[in-house]
């Protein structure tokens, strides 16, 4: 791996990459002159780049800002260590070298899902939506036995999540459980990110309580999203299951042990093997198991994984897995 170029400013960078032809560009949110933001709209309208936001701001107060890179083009984030210790930085250094390294090689979409946008106010700040008003329903009846949907992913999930969690309606009828790998700091500004978008709420799984419809559920950092033998959350920390906590596969395995066929499992795109098991765990019990194809993956790692073992009744490109999701439970 080599460092083709470096810049002070985002102006640099966009005068420098004619020159070096990087594979992967990594960039902060704040810098002088041109920021994050801009830089990264600028590229993606010209010569789009996979795009890897490292910075502070996934810890700080304005850590939500960073997600409006995700909404013009970045594919993932990666905090800054605060950490003086030599051995958390030599940590941080090759999680970091490994994320680059996959990231040379993804797909960039320039395109953004058509109808999903956050509502904004006067002044441009974005609003969470008016669950209360809006013309996307589901049947009042629906009789087709499911009760819960559980949905992971990693690299390029957030923007899988926003596209797919965006199109379900105020009146969806079961709970939705997710796992999102993220690094930590990342989850609040990733649920108040997706809340802009979401006619359901969007929330942190706490333990003891019972999965309730109108809800998207995610663990607590570092925490697995369990459910008890009266299905009610179980969240903890515990051994990493395929290099993650949490894990794809401990959730759908649970979702697998207390729902069985009544429930739906959808496994998106990001690197690794994670939650290949797992949902191959619920289709054995009966439940309709869905993959992301590899054209819509920003990686297909787990989703490929998945589809290798059989796990999946069925594969489909991202813009069609929440309306079969709806056609499923209506």
């Amino acid at each position: 791996m080599s460092v083709v170029g470096t810049a002070r400013t985002g102006i640099e960078a966009l005068e420098l990459m004619p020159k070096v032809k990087p594979d992967v560009i990594c960039t902060d949110l704040m810098m002088p002159k041109m920021n994050g933001l801009e830089l990264t709209r600028a590229i993606m309208s010209s010569t789009p780049k996979p795009i890897l936001v490292i910075s502070a701001c996934v810890q700080d107060e304005d850590k939500n800002n960073v997600f409006q890179l995700l909404d013009a083009g970045a594919v993932d984030v990666f905090p800054k260590p605060r950490s003086g210790n030599i051995e958390d930085y030599e940590m941080i250094t090759q999680k970091l070298l490994t994320r680059i390294r996959v990231l040379s090689g993804v797909k960039v979409f320039t395109k953004r899902s058509q109808n999903i946008s956050p509502i904004l106010t006067n002044n441009g700040i974005p609003v969470k939506i008016n669950r209360d008003n809006t013309n996307n329903t589901v049947s009042s009846t629906f009789v087709k036995g499911i009760k819960v949907l559980a949905i992971a992913s990693s690299t390029g999930g957030p923007q899988a999540f926003q596209e797919v969690l965006s199109q379900f309606p105020a009146n969806f009828p079961v709970p939705v459980l997710c796992v999102q790998h993220i690094s930590t700091g990342f989850l609040d500004g990733f649920i108040n990110w997706l809340k802009q978008y979401c006619h359901l709420s969007v929330v942190v799984a706490q333990t003891g309580d019972s999965p309730r419809k109108g809800y998207i559920y995610f663990p607590p950092e570092r925490q697995h999203l369990q459910l008890d033998a009266q299905g009610r959350f179980y969240c903890v920390e515990g051994v990493a299951v395929d290099g993650h906590c949490p894990s794809a596969t401990v959730l759908f395995q649970n979702v697998a042990r207390f729902y069985g066929s009544a429930s739906i499992g959808v496994l998106m795109t990001g690197m690794g093997r994670d939650g290949a098991l797992g949902l191959l765990t619920l289709k054995q019990k009966g439940a309709y198991t869905i993959a992301q194809d590899e054209a819509t993956s920003i990686v297909f790692g787990m989703p490929q994984e998945a589809i290798r073992l059989g796990a999946s009744k069925i594969v489909l490109p991202l813009p069609e897995i929440a309306p079969k999701i709806m056609e499923i439970i209506t």
